[in-house]
């Protein structure tokens, strides 16, 4: 009997599968299906069928609203799985269980059960379709009372829509991978639709009301709506976060500290309310809400990573994602200097649009860099167009001389800010919470890391 998969070999297994999410470009690779992730799940004797599934899509804001739901959940005192995309540093963060990351262990193992069954398969999985069934297999195998589940693109089609998700979330529906889910916002939220099952509540944060009556078709047994069932009430910059008030249809809860910055936020936080509250078919008391407020974390995601100057990282990877940024920026963070922004993006994004949407003007700094993408978008396009708006822009040739040339930059008053895509996100964090880490505790001036 050959000795157990190391990490090693079960990431190479892993690597040697079509990556979608890598070559997503302006044509389908391939007819959508859900054939693949069918059958495996067959082979796996349906393992996403032993708990019960709260999914979620969105074009923004469902990352955030999983990692919130997931808190309340477990607050609650249920063990819960939670399954997000893409990951930043390690793929183990895509996998977790009450907060924690899968182990190193427990993915090689999961990983070679799946790796086992390929030859039964009509044609391989991909990389996304293993990690989906991975994440599935491994919450049966720990038994969780409930599994959050976050689609990686639009629903329908999805490797994770082969659960029948009890509560069905809805953020939001803005105009994003507009190659794939169709060039319309009612087509894309026809896609995101697919994902809303029979005797599910569906909870729908998008208030168009067009979009929304798609939506409402789809089969739902209760519909939740922003606006009229659930909303935030309140929502005010608090130190190191958001103070929000919540009305759901069985409560009302007030002034809970959130830890997480921008007012998009405390939609967010509605959201994830109003979905646990569905789940639990009761309001949830206000020490769960609170305790499970407090211990949200959300990396990548508008995260201060030091201070003098003032560090960020935000994975704002659309003009609607850019533009909350911008917005948080002003509203949370106006005692700064100059601004200083590191920007990567993918193929697909306008990068005038994208600059714009984050407030880019003249007075400000642009270094522009290429994310660790094969769909990365040329740092020149970048760059020229940071100059049109009238800022200053340079090219650097990757994540880390792009943070370095930006410490450099930057002066204890001003701004360092990090943005444009997750990959770069993923690249650039290690290498940014380096450059806070080295830097003396007190100084006036701005310090020369060198982390290329």
């Amino acid at each position: 009997m050959p000795p157990p998969m190391t990490l090693d070999e079960a990431l190479a297994y892993l690597e040697d599968h079509i990556n979608l999410e890598a070559l997503l470009s302006t044509t389908r690779i391939a007819p959508p299906t859900l054939g693949r992730i069918t059958q495996l799940m067959q082979l796996m004797d349906e393992p996403q069928r032993a708990y019960p599934v709260l999914h979620l899509t969105g074009t923004n804001g469902k990352g955030s609203t999983a990692r919130i739901l997931s808190s309340l959940v477990a607050a609650a005192g249920l063990s819960v799985g939670t399954y997000t995309s893409p990951d930043l540093e390690r793929v183990n963060e895509r996998l977790s269980w009450n907060g924690e990351p899968i182990s190193d262990g427990a993915l090689a193992e999961v990983i070679e059960a799946i790796a086992q069954l390929e030859s039964l398969m009509d044609a391989a999985p991909s990389r996304f379709e293993i990690l989906t069934a991975a994440a599935y297999r491994w919450f049966a195998d720990i038994a969780v009372d409930v599994a959050v589940v976050e689609v990686g693109l639009g629903g329908r089609w999805d490797a994770t829509n082969v659960a029948d998700g009890a509560v069905a979330v809805v953020t939001n529906v803005s105009l994003d991978h507009a190659e794939l889910l169709g060039d319309t916002l009612e087509a894309i939220a026809t896609e995101k639709s697919g994902i809303v099952k029979p005797g599910s509540t569906l909870v729908l944060g998008e208030t168009t009301a067009s979009l929304a009556a798609i939506f409402r078709g789809a089969g739902a047994e209760r519909v939740w709506q922003r606006g009229e069932d659930y909303e935030c009430t309140a929502n005010r910059v608090a130190h190191g976060g958001r103070l929000v008030s919540i009305r759901t249809p069985g409560a009302t809860y007030d002034d809970v500290f959130l830890p997480l910055h921008g007012a998009h936020q405390g939609e967010n936080a509605a959201c994830a309310l109003a979905a646990a509250e569905a789940f639990f078919d009761a309001p949830l008391g206000d020490d769960v809400v609170a305790e499970a407020f407090a211990a949200v974390q959300n990396p990548g995601r508008m995260e201060v990573m030091g201070h003098r100057p003032l560090t960020l990282v935000d994975g704002a990877h659309n003009p609607a994602g850019a533009r909350a940024a911008a917005v948080t920026l002003a509203d949370e963070f106006t005692t700064i200097g100059r601004r200083v922004f590191v920007v990567g993006l993918l193929k697909g994004r306008e990068p005038g649009e994208m600059l714009a949407a984050l407030g880019v003007t003249a007075g400000d700094t642009v270094i522009a860099c290429a994310p660790p993408s094969p769909r990365a978008l040329d740092p020149a396009e970048v760059a020229a167009a940071a100059r049109a708006l009238g800022a200053d822009a340079e090219v650097a040739p990757g994540p880390a001389p792009a943070v370095t040339r930006a410490f450099k930059a930057a002066q204890p008053d001003d701004v360092v800010m990090v943005v444009g895509s997750l990959y770069l996100v993923g690249a650039a964090r290690p290498v940014v919470a380096a450059a806070v880490a080295a830097r003396p505790p007190a100084t006036d001036t701005p310090v020369e890391v060198d982390v290329d």
